[in-house]
């Protein structure tokens, strides 16, 4: 695929994602002309690319649909629900076809001519209702306007076609171009690659002068382009007229426009007595409207870069972090007083640009959220259930390897609401609850941390319910004993599912266990609460980023360690008779009896330890846990990078880490460290209390 295919179907996606936005808003919000603007806005400039990049199918198809945009943002039609069933139909086709611009699939094709029949109608229809009412007072409301079009000669370097504009300009009405070449004073100064030509354009036509620079909105930054109103009507059917536009074509002579302007004035005085009895607005002066000027100075905020450059740029960051690192080592052994200084400005600077690079990566959970309002439009509608969806926090940004990630198991999580979690409305209003349920997708930052958090107010989780279906199912056994949020846990069971029936939209018992997976293998984690008849809540917890952490460099036995600084909370130096002595595994730290891991026992080191120890007190949920370990040696800026497959099922360990000698540090995921000791200490008790 070309570059210019590859731009052309970058930005058509993001128009068309801006369109659906818009479209949904204004579903909600019928009233607010902002959002019908928005919509003529969008199919505007979808139309415009596509006929700039010569996809005349795509753009005859949206610019059909933007006539009745048109006629609704200036009263001529009242906005309706088949209208917009009509246009969502229209976006999710237009969703193909920009990858099959010549119609080569037939079903494309049969879509794509049943769409139009449907625009035609909707068309029509108003023309119908025009002709009922107005058909004795509508008089032609003709203007004729000459357009000075000069393009810089650079034009052809971002992939504009002229011709393409010129063709745009005819089609709004009779038009005559007249085409000027520049004149170029040495051979070296010609290239194949720039454009010596500019036009003069005359176009009769019922358009105002906004409606013809919206034409040019692509190009007027590299054009000089200027529309002036003629005075008279029918000038191009005048041969006086015609002679004097065409003397200078193919020269390089600038329109004397105010030998233009005095003629057309002098063939309106003469027609005047003929078409006195029309009522036609002309105007006689000789004041000229310029619309645009030239060049327009215009602030460059944002610019569109590859994906696959922002991760190469990530990946070199990485590198520079762990040269720098071992830059860093070499310099506190070597002791070289001028190299410590160039090293700490390195540092600075390896900070620095890690910082900046890593928020180029970031992007608004916003972007997610639209595709989501429509499947919730269209599930609902499906479901036949009336349900209101908020979104909040949209602005809250993640690294986008975690977003394309976490797409499907949101997907996965909100469908399952909308079927089993909200009830119908008749059910709803039987439990005293309003008809329409009521779907909120919320995210928000705490600390490191970004939490997305999908509420429904259905009917909730029944607990008895999971716990019978577990235990039919040989999941867990009658006798054992489960807490409110171990049962919860059970629906990521696979195949594990409550519904008394399959449907369309969700049932299976199939997804859940890899919504669970696809969210650890982000280093995230969910937890469900859910109350009968109340509602069910499921909070997802992720990092910002998974690829650089500010850790903390820890040793066991010489073993290299890095624990997230985001999860400590104080460290402490203690006797390790303190802890060996220890009453179930308690000790006391600022006057607080503090549960702890003894990780040089449970790693199962044994070597003799020194006399102290660190302890590093860590968040798990909303109480805290001391990690012991033997050294702290400092923080440590981590670069993280995948275990392989072999030690995939060690999931308390997130990642790895190369330090500045070449040596290997384990990254360590302390919530799964803890639930690990917590899983086998259960263990043991219930072995010891059977024997």
């Amino acid at each position: 695929m070309d570059a210019m295919r590859v731009t052309y179907l970058e930005e058509a996606n993001d128009l068309l994602s801006n369109l659906e936005r818009a479209l949904l808003a204004l579903e909600t919000n019928s009233n607010d002309k902002s959002y019908i603007e928005e919509v003529f806005r969008v199919m505007h400039t979808l139309k415009g690319n596509s006929s700039m990049f010569g996809l005349p199918l795509i753009a005859e198809f949206v610019h059909d649909l933007e006539t009745i945009y048109d006629k609704i943002r200036v009263g001529e039609m009242a906005l309706s629900k088949d209208l917009l069933d009509c246009t969502f139909l229209c976006l999710d086709h237009l969703k193909i076809i920009i990858h099959d611009s010549d119609l080569n699939n037939q079903i494309n094709r049969d879509n794509h001519e049943n769409l139009i029949h449907q625009i035609t109608d909707f068309i029509n229809q108003k023309k119908s209702d025009d002709t009922s009412k107005n058909s004795e007072n509508i008089q032609p409301s003709l203007k004729t306007f000459h357009i000075t079009f000069e393009p810089q000669p650079t034009i052809f370097e971002n992939g504009t076609n002229p011709l393409f504009l010129l063709a745009e300009i005819a089609s709004m009405g009779k038009s005559q171009a007249i085409p000027h070449f520049k004149s170029i004073s040495k051979l070296t100064d010609y290239s194949v690659d720039s454009c010596f030509t500019y036009w003069d354009i005359y176009l009769e036509t019922e358009k105002t002068d906004k409606d013809i620079m919206d034409v040019f909105v692509f190009v007027e930054d590299c054009s000089k382009i200027e529309i002036t109103e003629l005075p008279g009507i029918n000038l191009l059917n005048n041969t006086t007229f015609t002679d004097l536009i065409s003397k200078n074509q193919y020269q390089d002579l600038k329109t004397d426009k105010e030998e233009i302007t005095s003629l057309a004035t002098s063939l309106l005085t003469e027609v005047k007595p003929e078409t006195a009895k029309q009522e036609v607005a002309v105007k006689t002066t000789e004041k000229t409207e310029i619309v645009a000027k030239g060049k327009k100075e215009k602030t460059i905020s944002s610019i569109r870069v590859s994906s696959d450059k922002l991760d190469e740029l990530m990946n070199l960051v990485s590198e520079l972090v762990t040269t720098q690192a071992g830059l860093s080592l070499f310099v506190a052994n070597n002791k070289i007083a001028e190299l410590e200084l160039i090293t700490e400005n390195v540092e600075k600077l390896s900070r620095r640009l890690r910082d900046t690079a890593f928020g180029m990566t970031l992007v608004p959970i916003n972007n997610m959220f639209g595709r989501f309002q429509r499947m919730v439009r269209d599930v609902s509608g499906v479901l036949g259930k009336e349900i209101e969806f908020i979104t909040e926090g949209g602005e809250t940004e993640l690294d986008k390897t975690i977003i394309e990630t976490l797409t499907d198991p949101l997907m996965h999580i909100l469908r399952n609401s909308l079927d089993h979690g909200v009830e119908k409305g008749e059910e709803r209003i039987a439990k005293g609850k309003p008809a329409s349920g009521k779907v909120i997708l919320k995210a928000f930052y705490s600390g490191v941390f970004v939490y997305i958090q999908i509420t429904d107010d259905g009917k909730g989780i029944d607990v008895e319910a999971v716990r019978a279906k577990a235990i039919s199912k040989g999941i867990i056994k009658a006798t054992d004993y489960l807490s409110e949020k171990e049962v919860f846990d059970l629906i990521f069971y696979p195949g594990f599912s409550t519904a008394q029936k399959v449907t369309d939209v969700s049932g299976r018992g199939v997804g859940m266990d890899v919504v669970k997976r696809n969210i650890t293998d982000l280093k995230g984690s969910i937890i469900v609460d859910s109350k009968i008849n109340e509602g069910t809540t499921l909070t997802i917890k992720l990092p910002l980023t998974l690829s650089i952490i500010d850790g903390l460099l820890v040793s066991i036995d010489s073993v290299n360690y890095i624990i997230p600084l985001s999860v400590i909370t104080k460290c402490f130096s203690v006797n390790n008779k303190d802890m060996i002595g220890s009453f179930n595994n308690l000790i006391v730290l600022d006057e607080e009896q503090v549960p702890f891991i003894h990780l040089r026992e449970e790693f199962g080191y044994n070597s003799l330890a020194a006399g102290q120890s660190q302890m590093i007190v860590v968040n798990n949920g909303e109480r805290k846990v001391g990690i012991s370990v033997d050294n702290i040696i400092g923080e440590y800026q981590a670069v993280v990078k995948p275990l392989g497959k072999y030690y995939k099922k060690q999931d308390f360990v997130s990642g790895a880490s190369i330090l500045g000698d070449g040596t290997i540090a384990l990254v360590l995921d302390t919530n799964k460290v803890i639930d690990l000791y917590t899983q086998n200490t259960q263990k043991e008790e219930k072995s010891w209390q059977l024997n």
